[in-house]
């Protein structure tokens, strides 16, 4: 199939698709557009409320003290919301419009914002540079979100199995942080393959 004849397809697939949406809601497709102004409209209010409902769930379970418990809670808050919310959370992960407000990479970017709050706080009390803390925020929150997005398929082990591997990575790593890690003068010559 060509390019064009794969367009096509999706296209026709698509208008299909929105015509069942007005079945389904029992209207007709001008109340569907009055609504929503077309299909980009429709989707980009399915994708902002799925931002919203993920944001606001973290929020929630961001709240209170630094504890394993409250990061274990977290966790397993996270993928409880990924097992409760499939199609809104496949719809963020991997349907998302072009960058932008509204996407996937947006949402984890707020997420770690509050988590930097967090590991601040956290490293702080234990004597570290709590400039780094955006840094690791980052890999914390990517750590979970490409967990999250393995798990919506695999969907084994269970949810708690899965958050208490998270933790013990998570949990043990930031325990056991050195001060002041650096690689090896090797690694820091190290160049990709070119091909």
């Amino acid at each position: 199939m060509t390019g064009r004849e794969r367009r096509e397809q999706l296209l026709d697939i698509g208008r299909r698709l929105f015509e069942e949406i007005a079945a389904q809601a029992g209207v007709s497709k001008p109340v569907v557009y009055e609504h929503f102004g077309g299909k980009e409209g429709l989707y980009a209010v399915v994708v902002d409320r799925e931002v919203e409902r993920l944001l606001t769930t973290a929020t929630a379970i961001l709240g209170g003290a630094n504890t394993r418990e409250k990061f274990e809670a977290a966790a397993v808050s996270l993928l409880r919301y990924i097992e409760d919310n499939a199609d809104g959370f496949r719809i963020l992960v991997r349907d998302s419009p072009s960058p932008g407000s509204g996407t996937f990479g947006s949402l984890i970017s707020d997420i770690a914002r509050q988590v930097e709050y967090m590991l601040g706080d956290f490293f702080r009390d234990r004597g570290y540079d709590p400039k780094l803390a955006p840094m690791y925020a980052q890999m914390l929150v990517g750590m979970v979100a490409m967990t999250g997005q393995w798990w919506l398929d695999a969907r084994k082990p269970k949810v708690e199995v899965v958050a208490a591997h998270l933790i013990n990575l998570a949990w043990n790593g930031l325990s056991q942080l050195d001060r002041a890690p650096s690689i090896s003068a090797k690694a820091a010559k190290a160049t990709a393959p070119r091909g």
